[in-house]
């Protein structure tokens, strides 16, 4: 039943993927390919246009592919999954949170997950900049197809904030560089 499936694959997400959104993508990637809910090329799109939606990647995700897996009852089932495990979690921390930290292997606890976020951003990162710029969707599928569109954008969006904080010592504003790199993205690929 699609409703289960849906459920407890984003409880699943929402119970093992430590540290916000884009640490949690390569799971929920990993899932919806797994079940072919969504292409990869969908996905990369989804995680572009998801950046100027607000909430929680996690949240959309499952709410999205809930919804067009099994209609309201599946967006709302899947949502719940994804949610459910940080709301126990936060829950049982905000009760006991002053005497936890006091505890050596809890702060180790919480240090050795750093690198493991770090590393599990990275790994969306590179395999995302792998699809974008040269094309290569998975292993077997190496066509190395250059994008030089992506990498003006690339370089605008790296570029502006730079020269920005340079020329006026002060920080860009995040919105205004989406907008930029959508606006970028429309000439450069055509509307």
């Amino acid at each position: 039943m699609i409703y289960l499936q849906l459920f407890f694959t984003f409880l699943k997400v929402g119970a093992f993927a430590f540290g916000g959104g884009y640490a949690m993508l390569s799971l929920i990637g990993d899932s919806v390919l797994k079940y072919g809910w969504m292409t990869e090329q969908e996905l990369l799109n989804f995680v572009g246009v998801e950046t100027v939606i607000p909430g929680p990647i996690a949240v959309n995700m499952a709410t999205y592919v809930g919804y067009e897996q099994g209609g309201f009852l599946g967006a709302l089932l899947a949502t719940i999954g994804v949610v459910l495990p940080s709301f126990i979690i936060i829950l049982i921390v905000a009760a006991f949170i002053k005497n936890l930290l006091k505890y050596s292997p809890v702060k180790t606890f919480i240090m050795s997950m750093r690198p493991a976020l770090g590393g599990l951003i990275s790994a969306v990162a590179v395999t995302m900049a792998l699809t974008v710029f040269f094309g290569i969707d998975t292993i077997k599928n190496i066509n190395f197809e250059f994008d030089w569109r992506t990498l003006v954008i690339l370089a605008v969006v790296i570029a502006v904030p730079l020269i920005w904080k340079h020329l006026n010592k002060k920080e860009f504003s995040s919105i205004l560089l989406v907008v930029i790199s959508g606006v970028l993205g429309m000439v450069l690929f055509g509307f």
